[in-house]
């Protein structure tokens, strides 16, 4: 009787509406598709507008004999680097070491040093390019505290000639493209590479994290103040900071449980920094505010990548380093305003002691132009106190710690084989104020060469200017 019961009720749920399988298929039919805002915002990682660089041509290239300071801090005495389809091929003492084709370039490098490129971890170029008039102030988008849904590449202009001046006079391969720091939220920065094109696409750094450029401090609370709105202190600042990260964070739970009914740009760009995805650069001055912001930091599961300015970073390096936080300083600005008042141009050589990530930045155009020289204030500085740091270290303040700081470091920052062939060859020391680059490469391509005029790229913008590709 109980096998019969089983036929029985098999049968039934077979032919009973609501039943078996025959109910299984209705509720799938009822089932409704993810809505297209659900399934953008799924995929919202996907960059819309991807890179479209490729690498320009190059050839195999060795040098030999010079001194070469390979971002890691090693320094190589009488040094050979080969730099082979796009890539660093190998680091050595010498040619022995070293798989060399025998169609390489050989270049001698006696009394030269070799660095990879440098890096700036903190550059407007293109948001804010030459010549600087209204017309080209596109960094700010000032007319809300909290923009994260604006991208700083939406604003570059590929003409700027910035870019190959930060090239001929500072060896810069790479840079991070920031918006301005009028918002607690300015928007998402980029990861270009420093070489000529007709687009912002063809410049963009393939598979380097975007990254979130937030402020703290006098900037917003000035910008929003003086309009009778809020922020208008540093506690409206934070509140407004976490009533915004609030939101991000219901975002992201209907995001991932499918309950999205429409997109929110500036709401995917923060769920990005809570997914990891995308990085955080902050803007701050004051160790408190820095300290406040690792907190906030913590209680929204973010981490800060960089702190940028961070004038007052010597005061908590060890928060920094537990925190894994680079500072991106400048070698001795400050005192220009009331939360810069307490730098000290011992800044630098004090987080190092600390054992705290550091990155020498510039902020602007022409300071992108001399960020050895920059370092080698900061390194004086530190020396004058008495923390002796080798030029090598120095070095990579300008390569490897920058491109950990936005994301690349990975790929680039040093020469260590199978990264990116970024690297400059400069006349002397680059720690001195006498020294240039005599070539710079970009994935293995020989882009400016100081002895050849058809190597220094000139904008389309100067063509026809007077002085047209001078280097100065």
């Amino acid at each position: 009787m109980r096998k019969a019961g089983i036929l029985v009720a098999t049968a039934l749920a077979l032919v009973l509406p609501g039943t078996g399988a025959l109910a299984a298929k209705d509720q799938d039919k009822d089932k409704k598709e993810p809505s297209a805002a659900v399934k953008a915002a799924r995929d919202f990682n996907k960059d819309p507008y991807p890179s479209t660089y490729k690498p320009y041509p190059g050839r195999a290239t060795v040098i030999v004999g010079a001194t070469v300071f390979d971002g890691t801090g090693k320094r190589f005495d009488k040094g050979v680097v080969l730099l082979k389809d796009g890539k660093v091929a190998g680091i050595g003492g010498s040619l022995a070491e070293l798989d060399v084709p025998a169609d390489a370039v050989r270049i001698d490098g006696t009394g030269k040093f070799v660095t990879p490129g440098i890096i700036d971890a903190h550059s407007h170029l293109g948001d804010y390019p030459s010549p600087g008039v209204d017309a080209h102030s596109d960094g700010n988008e000032m007319t809300d505290p909290a923009t994260p849904n604006v991208w700083a590449e939406h604003s570059v202009w590929p003409q700027d000639a910035g870019f190959s001046r930060a090239m001929a006079n500072g060896g810069v391969t790479a840079l991070l493209v920031l918006p301005g720091s009028g918002n607690l939220m300015g928007g998402r920065g980029v990861v270009l590479k420093n070489v000529p094109s007709r687009t912002v696409q063809g410049m963009k750094f393939p598979a380097a994290p975007y990254s979130l450029k937030m402020a703290c401090g006098e900037n917003p609370k000035r910008v929003y103040g003086s309009k009778g709105r809020a922020p208008s202190t540093r506690m409206g600042n934070f509140a407004v900071n976490r009533e915004t990260w609030i939101k991000a964070t219901e975002y992201r739970r209907k995001r991932d449980e499918g309950k999205l009914e429409s997109r929110d740009l500036k709401m995917e760009t923060l769920a990005g920094v809570l997914d990891g995805t995308i990085l955080v650069q902050n803007h701050c001055y004051r160790a408190d505010e820095m300290a406040l912001v690792l907190d906030m930091a913590k209680e929204f599961g973010y981490r800060v990548s960089t702190f940028h300015h961070g004038v007052e970073s010597y005061k908590i390096g060890d928060l920094l380093k537990q925190a894994d936080t680079c500072s991106a300083v400048w070698a001795d600005w400050g005192g220009f305003k009331m939360e810069a008042y307490d730098a000290i141009p011992e800044n630098a050589g004090l987080l190092f002691k600390a054992g705290a990530c550091v990155v020498i930045h510039s902020d602007d155009a022409n300071g992108i132009q001399r960020l050895p020289q920059e370092a080698a204030k900061a390194q004086g500085d530190a020396r004058r106190i008495g923390i002796d740091i080798a030029d090598a270290e120095v070095i990579r303040w300008l390569t490897l710690n920058p491109a950990k700081a936005i994301g690349v470091d990975k790929l680039t920052g040093s020469l260590e084989a199978g990264k990116a062939g970024d690297m400059v060859l400069w006349n002397g020391n680059p720690l001195s104020v006498y020294s240039r680059p005599e070539k710079v490469w970009v994935d293995g391509a020989l882009l400016f060469d100081s002895s050849d005029r058809k190597r220094r790229p000139v904008s389309d913008f100067e063509l026809g200017q007077p002085g047209e590709g001078d280097v100065k």
